[in-house]
């Protein structure tokens, strides 16, 4: 008989409330050189989102991406964006646009509130009119990939598997595998897993997970327990990131549902030089990155690769 040992909340994210872009007020629940030694390979994790307009209306204007993949997830509103190649498109409440920037692309990002026509055409609308809310997520990329060619994966929100684990919890599959299901990135080196978790009261959420793999959970609304040694309860806008070593993951809720974010991936444990929106492996690749920006050199690749 094999005992699965249970893994155990080592760090703790309550995020900072800040701004970007052009002055999108945002969460930012982790991101930067210190965080990622511990978030490795995710590197930065925003939760924007406000039922004011000017809080972000202003959006993301153009800015260039090398060195890493964006996953932008939307709950409520919508996200019109564009890129340097001409592509072009929208995304709405549950949708998903995954964009490795690879050797590099400019793109912009506007958050804006669904208007009647999109309601109608949709057949869903959002708890308050004028809100936009989502995650986006930064992912790194091996040495190996940094300077691939750019690809962009949009998943439409009913693509995305959904699984009733019978224990009071659905799980929406992004990427990874739950229950024998698979998300619907295809290359998945990283071995990376993002689930989105709702869960009733007096639920369990369980899964056998690779031991050494990097995994936490991101609580959204309402309250989750660790059920591990330490019992650790985490409240909606906290972070945990659990040890790498174990291999079973257990949450369960008790007086409240839930809603949470589940991410995991394979360490790259490789060296990081940031810039921006520029993640590289060392100084003269960042430096190299700054003369291409100067030089109208960056976009390596003129046609991205589209799934």
């Amino acid at each position: 008989m094999v005992i699965k040992m249970i893994k155990n909340i080592e760090y703790l994210f309550h995020g900072t409330f800040t701004q970007d872009g052009a002055g999108v007020k945002l969460k930012r629940i982790f991101g930067g050189h210190e965080s990622a030694k511990l978030t490795d390979p995710f590197l930065l994790l925003d939760h924007f989102g406000s039922n004011k307009i000017e809080d972000y209306i202003s959006g993301f204007p153009w800015h260039p991406h090398r060195g890493i993949e964006t996953v932008t997830y939307l709950l409520e509103g919508k996200v019109e964006h564009e890129d340097s190649e001409g592509h072009k498109g929208t995304i709405y409440p549950s949708d998903i646009q995954w964009m490795t920037a690879g050797s590099g692309i400019f793109h912009q990002e506007m958050p804006k509130p669904l208007d009647d026509k999109d309601k109608k055409e949709l057949l869903r609308t959002t708890g308050m009119p004028n809100s936009v809310v989502g995650m986006q997520l930064w992912l790194n990329m091996p040495t190996s990939k940094k300077m691939s060619a750019p690809t962009y994966r949009d998943f439409k929100g009913n693509m995305l598997p959904v699984i009733d684990n019978g224990n009071g919890a659905t799980v929406k599959v992004v990427a990874g595998n739950y229950f024998g299901t698979e998300g619907l990135l295809e290359e998945n080196p990283l071995k990376t897993s993002y689930f989105d978790i709702l869960m009733e009261d007096e639920s369990t959420f369980e899964l056998s997970i690779e031991n050494g793999l990097n995994s936490m959970v991101y609580v959204i609304a309402g309250n989750v327990t660790s059920e591990s040694r330490t019992k650790e309860t985490l409240v909606a806008g906290d972070l945990g990131v659990f040890s790498r070593n174990g291999d079973r993951f257990v949450l369960s809720t008790n007086g409240s549902k839930a809603r949470v974010i589940f991410l995991a991936g394979k360490p790259l444990n490789e060296p990081i030089y940031w810039y921006g929106p520029i993640v590289m492996n060392s100084k003269e690749q960042i430096d190299e990155a700054l003369l291409d920006l100067r030089n109208n050199t960056f976009v390596k690749v003129k046609e991205p690769n589209f799934l």
